[in-house]
C-alpha cells in the first residue's frame, strides 16, 4: 500500500495539481487585496462613496448603525454588499485567468506553427541509399 501511495504521489499530474492549488491560494490573497484595496475605493468614488461591503438588508426590523453592529446583535441580515464584492472578485479572477490562458494558447500555437526539421531517415534506409548510389556509379 505504501508503494502504491508513493507511485501515486510521484505522478506528474498530482504534483502539478498541488502546485496549482498552492499558487491559487496565494493568488487569492492578491486578488482579494486588489478588490478590497484598489478596485472598491475607485468604484466607491464613482458611486458617491458607497462602500459595498457595508450594504445589507436588515430582516429583523431593528435599527443598526452598521453591518457589524447588526451581526453583533444577532440580527438576521442579507449581506448583498458582500455578494457584490464577491462578484467583482470573481470577475477579476476570471479576466486574469482568461488573459493567462489566451497568452499560453498563443505561445503554444506559435510553437506548433514553427517549421520542424524532418526526422533523419533510419539507418537501414541510409544504408540502402548508399548501396543504390554505389551501384549507380558502376
Amino acid at each position: 500500500m505504501i508503494k502504491e501511495f508513493k507511485e501515486f504521489i510521484a505522478r506528474g499530474n498530482v504534483i502539478d495539481m498541488a502546485v496549482g492549488i498552492i499558487m491559487g491560494a496565494a493568488f487569492t490573497t492578491i486578488v482579494k487585496s486588489m478588490v478590497d484595496d484598489v478596485m472598491m475605493p475607485v468604484i466607491g468614488v464613482f458611486t458617491g462613496g458607497i462602500d459595498f461591503s457595508a450594504l445589507y438588508l436588515n430582516l429583523s426590523g431593528g435599527d443598526y448603525d452598521s453591518l457589524a453592529a447588526a451581526q453583533e446583535a444577532g440580527a438576521a441580515t442579507v449581506n448583498y454588499g458582500l455578494f457584490i464584492n464577491a462578484v467583482i472578485n470573481f470577475l477579476i479572477v476570471s479576466f486574469v485567468i482568461f488573459i493567462l490562458v489566451k497568452n499560453v494558447n498563443r505561445l503554444k500555437k506559435a510553437e506548433e506553427e514553427a517549421p520542424k526539421e524532418p526526422p533523419a531517415p533510419p539507418a537501414d534506409v541510409l544504408l540502402l541509399t548508399e548501396i543504390r548510389d554505389l551501384l549507380a556509379k558502376k
